[in-house]
C-alpha cells in the first residue's frame, strides 16, 4: 500500500471536445501552447474636476505610444512576404486612423470630462459601448469589425496600465496557439513554419483574424468557447479547421480517426489539385463557368490558386470599412486597378457598396436618421440613390478602371426597374463628366446588372430583365428575405434550408426571366459553392457559378462527373415537388448515383 502511495498511477484526463468556426480547413496535431489576448477588467476610480486635464494628457500620451508601436509593427510586417503582409499593413493604416480622433478616442475623452473617470476606464466603456452596437447588427461581416476596435482600444489600454504587449516571437516549433481571442497583428507575427495550428474563443469566419489564418494557410478554429480556460501548457490537441473542432487530451481512437481523415483530405486536395488546369464541363460537354466571391484583397492569392474563370462578386465595403473618411475617387481607383490587373484580363464584377440596415457603415450613413436606417430601410441600391455624391465618386473610379480589364457593374438590393434606370442615368453622367476631364474611358460603359435577393425582386423579374444586363441571384439573402428567418438567430437558424420549395421557385422563376430576356444570369451564394447543389443549379440552367474560392475546384469535380441532361431531367423533377423532404431525397439520390 505505501509502494502504492509513493508512485500513484498517473490520473488519466478525459478528452473533451469543443465546436466553433473552421475558418481555415486542415487537421494538425501538436502541443497546446496557452497565450493570453487582450486585457483583464481595469479598475475605475473616480477622477477630482482639478486632475480631468491630466487624465486627458494620460490618455493622449497613450495614444501617441500606440501609433508609435504600430509604426514599428507596420515597418516589420513589411518584411512579412506575400498577401498577409500587404493586408495587414491596409489594416494598420485603419488603426492609425482609428487613434485619430474617432469615436473610440473622442468617446474616451468625452467620458474622462463629464463622468469624470479615469482613462482606461473609460476606453473600456467606450469599447463596451460600441462593441455592443456593431453586435446588435447580426450580420456576421460588420459584428466582425468589432475586433478591429478591440484591437485598438486594448493596446491604449495596454499603453495606460503598462501590460506588455504580448508576442509570438518564441514560440516553439509545432507549437498550437490557444488564446481567448487574436487580433490581426497577432497572427501576422506567427511564423506558419513553428505553428501547427490556431485555436481562440472569440472571432468569426468573417472577420480580419479569419482570412489572415487562411491567407498563412494554418488550420484555424476561432469561436471555441470556452476551449482557453483550464487548460495547460504541453496538453495534446486536435484541430479539425475544416470543421471547427478542437480536441483537448484525444483518446488513442480519436487520434486515430483524425490521422486517418487527415490522409484522406491530403488525398482529396491532391486529387482535386490535378483539376486547376482541366476545362470545367460536364460529361455531355457543357461548359459551367465558375468564378469567386472576394470580400477583401487578401483574398485574391486564394483566388488565382483556385483557378477561377473570373471574380463574379467583388464586394466593394472593403474600400469604406474601419476608415473616418469617405475614400477618394484617386483611392478607390488605385485599389481596383490593382485587383483588375492581378486578374489579367479575366472578368470582374464589382458591386457598389452595399450598406444599410444591419450592414452600416458609420462613414456612409453620417447624418440620416437611424430609424432610416432599419433592416428594411435604406439599403443597398436604396442608400446609394440617398447618397448619390457617394455613389457618383465610386463609378468614376470603376468607369476609370474599366480600360483595364472586363468590368461589370452590380447593383445591391434592387427591387424595381425605375432604380436601375436611375442608376444607369448616373453613370452616364459621370462618364460624360471624366471625358471632359480628359480621362481615358471605355466608348462602350460596363453593363449594370441587379442582384435579385429579395422576393420582390424574383417577382418582379420580367421587368427588372428589361432594363439589366444581367442578373446575379444571392441565395442567401433571397432564402432568408423568403423564409423571414436569420441565419445569426440560433433559434431559428436550423430552419434556414434554400432547399424550400418558395426558394426553389423564386430561384427558378428569377433565372427563366433571365433566359427569355437573353440575358446571362449567375447564383453566387452558398448554394453556388456547395457540391450538393450542383447538379440542381446546372439542370435549371445555371450556366455561371460564384463562390468562396474554396471551393471552386471541389464544385468543378462534381461538374465534371455529372451528365447535364441527367440533370436537367432530375431538377425538373424536383421543381414539381411541394414538400421539401421529398426534395432533399430526390437530390441526394441523384448526387448518390455521381
Amino acid at each position: 500500500m505505501a509502494k502504492d502511495r509513493k508512485n500513484p498511477k498517473p490520473v488519466k484526463v478525459k478528452e473533451s471536445c469543443f465546436d466553433g468556426f473552421g475558418v481555415s480547413a486542415g487537421i494538425a496535431f501538436g502541443k497546446v501552447y496557452p497565450r493570453e489576448g487582450g486585457v483583464k477588467n481595469v479598475s475605475e476610480y473616480h477622477i477630482a474636476k482639478s486632475k480631468i486635464g491630466d487624465e486627458q494628457k494620460r490618455l493622449s500620451a497613450a495614444v501617441e505610444s500606440s501609433k508609435r508601436q504600430l509604426r514599428k509593427l507596420s515597418a516589420r510586417i513589411k518584411k512579412f512576404s506575400g498577401a498577409a503582409g500587404e493586408e495587414i499593413s491596409i489594416l494598420f493604416d485603419a488603426y492609425h486612423t482609428m487613434l485619430k480622433g474617432s469615436r473610440l478616442v473622442r468617446g474616451a475623452e468625452e467620458r474622462i470630462l463629464k463622468c469624470q473617470i479615469n482613462a482606461e476606464a473609460a476606453v473600456q466603456a467606450e469599447i463596451i459601448e460600441i462593441s455592443s452596437y456593431f453586435e446588435n447588427m447580426e450580420d456576421s461581416y460588420i459584428a466582425a469589425r468589432i475586433d478591429d476596435v478591440r484591437e485598438v482600444g486594448y493596446r491604449i489600454i495596454h499603453n495606460l496600465t503598462d501590460v506588455p504587449d504580448h508576442t509570438q516571437k518564441q514560440l516553439p516549433r509545432g507549437a498550437i496557439v490557444v488564446a481567448r481571442s487574436l487580433s490581426p497583428p497577432d497572427i501576422a507575427q506567427i511564423d506558419p513554419n513553428n505553428v501547427r495550428a490556431i485555436v481562440a474563443e472569440f472571432g468569426g469566419a468573417d472577420g480580419h483574424t479569419a482570412i489572415m489564418a487562411r491567407a498563412l494557410g494554418i488550420p484555424t478554429v476561432l469561436g471555441a468557447s470556452e476551449v482557453a480556460r483550464n487548460l495547460k501548457s504541453g496538453s495534446n490537441i486536435i484541430v479539425d479547421g475544416t470543421r471547427g473542432r478542437v480536441v483537448i487530451n484525444p483518446e488513442r481512437s480519436t487520434v486515430v480517426r483524425y490521422e486517418s481523415r487527415r490522409h484522406n483530405l491530403r488525398r482529396e486536395v491532391r486529387r482535386l489539385d490535378r483539376l486547376r488546369n482541366l476545362d470545367c464541363c460536364t460529361r455531355d460537354g457543357v461548359d459551367i463557368t465558375l468564378q469567386a466571391n472576394l470580400e477583401l484583397p487578401i483574398e485574391m492569392k486564394m483566388v488565382n490558386q483556385s483557378g477561377a474563370s473570373g471574380i463574379g462578386l467583388l464586394r466593394s465595403e472593403f474600400l469604406f470599412m474601419n476608415r473616418e473618411n469617405l475614400p477618394s475617387e484617386e483611392e478607390q481607383f488605385f485599389a481596383l486597378k490593382d485587383l483588375v490587373q492581378q486578374m489579367n484580363g479575366r472578368p470582374i464584377t464589382i458591386r457598389t457598396f452595399d450598406a444599410g440596415g444591419e450592414k452600416s457603415t458609420p462613414i456612409l450613413t453620417t447624418g440620416i436618421n437611424e430609424e432610416a436606417m432599419s433592416a428594411l430601410g435604406l439599403r443597398g441600391i436604396r442608400l446609394s440613390l440617398e447618397k448619390t455624391e457617394v455613389l457618383e465618386t465610386q463609378f468614376r473610379a470603376i468607369l476609370r478602371v474599366a480600360r483595364y480589364g472586363h468590368i461589370r457593374i452590380l447593383l445591391p438590393m434592387v427591387t424595381t426597374p425605375s432604380e436601375v434606370i436611375r442608376t444607369q442615368e448616373i453613370m452616364v453622367k459621370q462618364a460624360r463628366r471624366l471625358r471632359r476631364r480628359g480621362e481615358k474611358i471605355p466608348d462602350k460603359l460596363p453593363p449594370i446588372g441587379v442582384m435579385i435577393e429579395v422576393p420582390g425582386a424574383a417577382l418582379a423579374a420580367d421587368g427588372l430583365s428589361r432594363v439589366s444586363d444581367f442578373f446575379a441571384i444571392g441565395s442567401n439573402d433571397l432564402t432568408m428575405y423568403t423564409l423571414a428567418i436569420d441565419r445569426a438567430n440560433r433559434y431559428v437558424a436550423h430552419m434556414f434550408d434554400s432547399l424550400h420549395p418558395a426558394v426553389l421557385r423564386l430561384i427558378q422563376f428569377s433565372a427563366e426571366a433571365a433566359f427569355r430576356a437573353r440575358i446571362p444570369v449567375s447564383i453566387c451564394g452558398e448554394m453556388a459553392g456547395d457540391p450538393r447543389f450542383t447538379a440542381l443549379l446546372v439542370g435549371m440552367g445555371f450556366r455561371d457559378l460564384s463562390m468562396a474560392p474554396s471551393n471552386i475546384l471541389r464544385v468543378k469535380n462534381r461538374v465534371r462527373g455529372m451528365d447535364s441532361l441527367a440533370a436537367s431531367h432530375r431538377a425538373h423533377l424536383i421543381m414539381d415537388q411541394t414538400d421539401k423532404g421529398r426534395i432533399t431525397m430526390l437530390l441526394d439520390d441523384f448526387n448518390a448515383l455521381a
